[in-house]
């Protein structure tokens, strides 16, 4: 079948995630014409420079140029401090959800194959090795792909071309400081006064775009005068580097160290200890990390705003409120001077602290109205937990503190689409010596957590092992709740291996041991739902919708609505297999609205699956083999299609086998095509379209709930009576 026409996008594409210009761009004309030029004819081309000289912008401005057919994606790996996270951070920022336990390089291969985009890669230098082996294989293998590149050395990668950026002209640099300085001072203008100062300011800066920013942010408080007097002391006392370094970066070390010296002791200060954090950083925790011993906890939020008025620090508006950020350069500097100052450990310390706190709080407040929050609050600290990550395993003595965080974490790798990444964290942890005494539950946590996750990516040797030895070391050592969890996912494992036996049995001891031990949250709810599946799967529907309703209750009282979304996907089968194809759709409207709104592509992909079916009942096929189309395509970011059970299987085949005898071959897999074309928000923009109204002549009626043995192969066409399908 021939490929649709794919339109070509303007300079501003709609598809990426460039991020728009908030000020001016100024200058730099004969660079971005030699980009447009380098990137008609080099599929890899690399800005280079020192730190400051405006690389970033740079590039992003010549991206949103371009028009590559599928969007420019940019990707910041300044925040990136481990080389074994390069690539998820890629996967990341294109937007991806992947579960499985494919190697992240895979899934991007695999998205990119028969795609035209422009990849940004942007502060790559301290992970060049990484980033140089992923570019490569990846132009070798992608041949619509381009990348632009900004660090402060070449990838040196095969058919690399080179822009080295030099500071901006004079003229340049006087029009940004100008436009800078006017929107800090209103009303200021170069005039006779200031114009011969500021354009001599400039060139003692070298035109270096960040050294200008920071002079013109100091204007709220000295004249172009001041500024150029106190610039020429400071040049005198700060000189960095040895003196077989660049003049540049000499130069740069300069400015910011003058911006540094002009701040008060508390300032610099605090200068210093923020650079223990990466990425965006809120005032809560800058308080906690950052006060003490010079720097009282009621001055932070002054002292912090004297930091964003110099532009040492930024301020963001994001979904969780405000939240601040320091340029790569500024916070380098200042880790400079808490290394100095002999700090560094204990902030780090501290700074891990906070975010093991957090995680224990948004662990706690997962079952709670403030899900949604919780979510998005941890989405927006993964850069620093994943700091305190590493730092807690690769420090001697705190393996457990790394346990208990990765394990604390099981709600976001679990119920916000971070599987891959969950399991990474959660086996290096693992992999550590565990210790005897009140560390080992932490330990315990973790196999746990890991073995939950390898089941969902349909890993089940590894789970089982996991789960074998947390319940062996936890009966060991009499810890009650850890054999509860290891009993629990044994017989989630259980579940999706099709042994309902096993399955029910471990999963009724487990709720059973949960009550014991006075358990009640998102987990253990997640039992009950599961339990409820092992009844339908044998055929019990009344039981595991008395199951299910009470889960929704129970829900409804706490405002939990991830594990509700599970509950609503047994109630709408049920709803199915009674015939009210109506009331199915509600449900499973609300299940893929919860699952998507958190990440969860396991649960959003099973309610798209028997959507499928109940759109095929109401008398649409060839949607109906769409939305099949569509979740084919997301299985194998979750892991093995349905869990490779023939139980989970049966909405599939029997909607299969439907929409095949309605629609014929041909038409069925040109529709499976067409669905398997869209990807997840198109996905769930279509799915939740409709209205819901049944065609005329779609008739409900009650049917029996099939079982894997009633389903015929999907090549066999079944035959419909009087609303219902049999085999």
């Amino acid at each position: 079948m021939q490929r649709p026409h794919r339109p070509q996008h303007s300079a501003r594409s709609p598809l990426g995630n460039l991020p728009l210009e908030l000020n001016a761009f100024v200058g730099r004309s004969a660079e971005l014409t030699y980009l447009a030029e380098a990137l008609e004819t080099s599929r890899l081309v690399t800005v280079t420079g020192m730190g400051g000289v405006g690389k970033s912008r740079l590039v992003s401005h010549a991206a949103a140029r371009s028009d590559a057919r599928d969007g420019v994606w940019r990707v910041e790996l300044a925040p990136v401090r481990d080389a074994e996270l390069l690539e998820y951070a890629v996967v990341e920022a294109l937007g991806l959800t992947d579960q499985t336990s494919r190697l992240p390089r895979q899934v991007l291969l695999d998205h990119l194959a028969e795609r035209q985009l422009l990849l940004v890669l942007d502060g790559f230098e301290h992970l060049v090795d990484g980033c140089a082996s992923l570019v490569g294989e990846l132009l070798r293998s992608v041949p619509g792909l381009r990348v632009l590149a900004a660090g402060r050395r070449p990838l040196e990668v095969e058919g690399e071309r080179l822009l080295p950026l030099a500071p901006l002209a004079e003229r340049e640099a006087v029009e940004l400081f100008a436009d800078r300085a006017a929107a800090r001072v209103p009303g200021f203008a170069l005039d006779e006064g200031t114009s011969a100062d500021v354009l001599e300011l400039c060139r003692r800066l070298d035109g270096i775009p960040l050294a200008v920013e920071l002079a013109a942010g100091r204007l709220s408080a000295l004249s172009p005068a001041g500024l150029l007097a106190r610039l020429e002391d400071r040049f005198r006392l700060l000189t960095g580097g040895g003196r077989d370094a660049l003049p540049r970066h000499q130069t740069l070390r300069t400015a910011i160290g003058w911006s540094h010296e002009l701040c008060s002791a508390e300032e610099r200060l605090l200068w210093a200890r923020l650079s223990v954090f990466a990425g965006q950083f809120d005032l809560e925790a800058v308080e906690y990390v950052c006060s003490g011993d010079g720097l009282r906890a009621d001055d932070v939020l002054d002292v912090l705003g004297e930091l964003l008025a110099q532009s040492v620090v930024s301020r963001e508006e994001t979904a969780t409120g405000v939240r601040y950020r320091m340029l790569d350069t500024v916070r380098a500097y200042g880790a400079d001077w808490l290394e100095a100052a002999g700090d560094a450990q204990q902030l780090r310390r501290r700074h891990r602290d906070w975010y093991v706190g957090l995680a224990t709080w948004c662990e706690l407040d997962w079952f709670s109205p403030r899900q949604d929050e919780v979510a998005a609050r941890v989405e927006t600290e993964l850069p620093n937990l994943r700091c305190a990550l590493e730092h807690c395993l690769t420090e001697p003595g705190e393996a457990h503190l790394g346990q208990y965080l990765a394990g604390s974490l099981w709600f976001y790798w679990v119920g916000c689409g971070r599987l891959a990444e969950g399991r990474h964290w959660l086996e290096r942890s693992v992999e550590l010596d565990a210790e005897d005494g009140p560390h080992e539950q932490s330990r315990l946590k973790a196999l746990w957590v890991l073995g939950y996750v390898a089941i969902l990516q349909g890993d089940t040797v590894p789970a089982l092992a996991a789960l074998q030895e947390c319940r062996e070391e936890a009966e060991r050592t009499g810890n009650a709740t850890a054999v509860a969890y290891a009993e629990h996912r044994t017989g989630c494992l259980g579940l999706v291996t099709d042994d309902m036996g096993r399955a029910e049995t471990l999963l009724r001891s487990a709720l059973d041991r949960y009550h014991e031990i006075g358990e009640l949250n998102s987990n253990v709810l997640m039992a009950q739902v599961e339990l409820a599946m092992t009844r339908a799967f044998q055929g019990d529907l009344p039981g595991a919708v008395k199951l299910c309703e009470d889960v929704r209750r129970v829900c409804e009282d706490h405002g939990e609505r991830w594990a509700l979304a599970y509950a609503l996907y047994v109630l709408a089968y049920e709803a199915w297999t009674d015939g009210d194809t109506g009331r199915a759709r509600g449900l499973l409207d609300e299940c893929v609205g919860i699952g998507h709104a958190f990440h969860d592509l396991l649960g959003t992909v099973l309610a798209i699956e028997l959507l499928a079916l109940v759109t095929a009942e109401e008398g649409d096929p060839a949607e109906a083999a769409l939305l099949q189309g569509a979740a084919t395509r997301m299985w194998p970011s979750v892991g093995l299609p349905l869990f490779g059970s023939a139980h989970y299987n049966v909405p599939h085949e029997l909607c299969e086998a439907q929409a095949r005898e309605a629609l014929g071959d041909e038409r069925y897999e040109e529709c499976v095509r067409e669905g398997a074309r869209l990807g997840p928000e198109a996905t769930v923009a279509r799915a939740l379209r409709r209205t819901g109204n049944r065609p005329l002549g779609a008739v409900p009626s009650p049917r029996a709930m099939p079982s894997p043995s009633d389903v015929r192969k999907p090549a066999a066409s079944p035959t419909r009576k009087g609303g219902e399908t049999t085999g």
